[in-house]
């Protein structure tokens, strides 16, 4: 069976980079069909691959088998003898925390191409815990009624997962992370696993990031009721690489 899913740039269009999607704890790559469809159809190309493994032994057992598994999943998406640039690295939960300490850590993080920008999202904080039974964790992660059906209706998704802590040397790697490549930090004001006193001071930390907090969205902050102002926002900070960090649009006046 595959370990990834493709999402192609509408025919005839021109492909604007590549994006890989990280899951996090419990989620399977059908979590972000939505989400892959939706950068896609503005000529991305995406490829979501499985969630980590964090429990598995030490965590730099678990950062070199995620390394060896990412390089596979970017050679994949070659087209034409290179992958469509810029390269864009996106996770969620886990997958956010994998991503930073594994970007923090190797100079060519995929394999010996250059990874362009990373997108880090819900990035959970350090100890912090879901409550117990199904109804209460999908409360933690989304109030968007489609995305819960969507996890209850997926036999694949663990539940309970978010109880599992993961390593705090694994969290201590990501928030920690010098990431030099153009970083953009999502997080749900109504995240409840969210530290948003750590995510400030890594984000201010680094030379080229941003921090964007999204308005009543919980911890599944690509997936929750806003999942449509949050890809816009994945949108505009790819197109912002793409335009060598110069935003295409600014604001000169509003009223609101």
């Amino acid at each position: 069976m595959s370990d990834h899913t493709d999402h192609h740039a509408p025919e005839g269009l021109r492909t604007r980079g590549t994006v890989i999607v990280v899951p996090g704890r419990g989620e399977t790559r059908s979590t972000y069909g939505r989400l892959a469809a939706r950068l896609a159809a503005d000529a991305y190309r995406v490829r979501v691959v499985d969630a980590p493994d964090t429990g598995a032994g030490d965590p730099a057992e678990v950062l070199g088998g995620f390394g060896a598994r990412l390089t596979d999943a970017v050679e994949g998406a070659v087209t034409d003898g290179d992958v469509a640039k810029p390269l864009v690295l996106l996770g969620a939960d886990a997958g956010a925390a994998v991503l930073a300490a594994h970007l923090g850590r190797a100079a060519l993080p995929a394999g010996g191409r250059a990874v362009d920008a990373v997108v880090l999202a819900g990035l959970p904080g350090r100890g912090a815990a879901a409550a117990g039974n199904w109804d209460e964790e999908l409360d933690v992660r989304t109030s968007c009624p489609t995305h819960r059906g969507t996890l209850s209706a997926d036999t694949r998704v663990r539940r309970g997962s978010l109880n599992e802590a993961l390593p705090t040397a694994l969290l201590d790697a990501a928030y920690q992370a010098q990431l030099t490549v153009p970083a953009l930090f999502l997080v749900g004001d109504a995240d409840p696993l969210a530290d948003r006193d750590a995510l400030g001071r890594s984000s201010v930390s680094l030379p080229r990031a941003r921090l964007s907090i999204v308005r009543g969205a919980h911890h599944d902050v690509l997936n929750d009721v806003q999942h449509r102002s949050v890809a816009a926002e994945i949108i505009a900070f790819l197109e912002t690489v793409r335009n060598e960090l110069v935003p295409v649009v600014t604001v000169e006046s509003s009223a609101w």
